[in-house]
């Protein structure tokens, strides 16, 4: 007797019927689509529950700014997502570049240019990135834990630096700039929409991006396709670590002070609203259109809040429940997705084999 294999039955080898909504809002459109209603939800409760005090155009421009800080926070960490890895210390190496980019000698020296501060705060963010890229990448340590550390490391290092203490901003032509509008839109909003068109591109139209995404796929098939996947990773962390940079010079100008406590938490904020916004926290897909709508609903979700005078712990909760939701979800959509990538099983049957003589 000889085993041979022939295709299942009919039954199984018809296609499994798909309801076809549940296969659109499971496609990067149909997520995108379902966060916009879901914003779009948000904002008519605030109307009704706030009225004039949430629907007015400067507190719309109050949603924008406050969301602008985390949204160019979380645009870096969406590439380092993407790829499968998770960046911890975004919070801390913002505190860290606001420490560095107000130091006296700094200010001083920016004095007749400003854009020096700026500089200064980025080539921080860069420096920490790189520092995680390479622990992670060269030293073979795991993500977590290596951004765990510097999440501690440069919190400490901005305490030490400013001897824990705050660090006005007196360079007013900085101050000028990053509190002047365009079009009736701060600056600090132009700058958020810059960074995610910059990011969208990158991570859409280039091979850089289509390197992290299959990076965050299969790292070992990425390596094998020609991939030098340790460098790739280190350039992530460093644009993680740019991003926060930026991030720290908005902020300053927002605060006019830097400070050792600035940023934090703000990288568990900004891995939701990436999470939210439909990247995978495995890796292999990463959205950056996403990533806006999530830092705008989360920033609504406050603001609406904090409109009808709910204590912050009700926002933490409700901010917790949403971040179930959308994991839970992208666990169901990923087990779908891969369930209808592998067909029905062939049948295994057993043939008579001819008499022997």
């Amino acid at each position: 007797m000889s085993d041979v294999t022939v295709p299942g039955d009919l039954k199984a080898d018809r296609p499994a019927r798909v309801n076809p909504a549940r296969r659109f809002f499971a496609s990067g459109a149909g997520r995108s689509i379902g966060l916009l209603i879901a914003l779009l939800v948000l904002v008519a409760v605030g109307a009704v529950t706030a009225g004039e005090n949430f629907m007015n155009a400067n507190n719309m421009l109050v949603i924008l700014r406050y969301a602008s800080v985390i949204g160019v926070v979380a645009i870096g960490v969406t590439f380092v997502i993407t790829a499968g890895g998770i960046d911890l210390s975004v919070g801390s190496v913002l505190g860290l570049a606001s420490i560095m980019a107000t130091i006296g000698a700094i200010q001083t020296a920016a004095s007749g240019f400003w854009p020096l501060m700026v500089f200064v705060a980025i080539a921080t963010g860069v420096i920490a990135g790189l520092l995680n890229g390479l622990i992670i990448a060269y030293g073979k340590v795991v993500a977590f834990m290596a951004t765990l550390a510097m999440l501690v490391a440069a919190r400490g290092l901005a305490e030490l630096i400013s001897d824990r203490q705050t660090q006005i901003v007196d360079n007013q032509g900085f101050l000028s700039f990053f509190r002047s509008d365009l079009l009736g839109v701060s600056w600090v909003v132009w700058i958020f929409a810059i960074v995610a068109l910059i990011g969208w591109f990158v991570l859409n139209r280039t091979t850089f991006g289509r390197r992290t995404v299959a990076i965050g796929g299969n790292a070992t098939a990425a390596r094998l396709a020609g991939v030098n996947v340790k460098r790739h990773t280190v350039y992530l962390y460093m644009i993680a670590g740019a991003c926060a940079g930026v991030a720290a010079t908005m902020l300053l100008s927002r605060t006019t002070a830097g400070t050792s406590t600035h940023g934090q938490l703000y990288e568990l904020d900004a891995i939701a609203a990436v999470v939210v916004g439909g990247t995978l926290l495995i890796g292999g897909r990463g959205t950056i259109g996403g990533t806006v709508l999530g830092v705008l609903l989360f920033a609504t979700l406050t603001n609406v809040f904090t409109q009808n005078n709910l204590s912050t712990s009700v926002q933490l909760v409700a901010k917790g429940i949403i971040i179930v939701i959308a994991v839970m979800l992208q666990q169901r959509f990923a087990n779908r997705e891969a369930a209808s990538s592998s067909g029905p099983p062939a049948a295994t049957v057993p043939s008579a084999s001819p008499p022997v003589a």
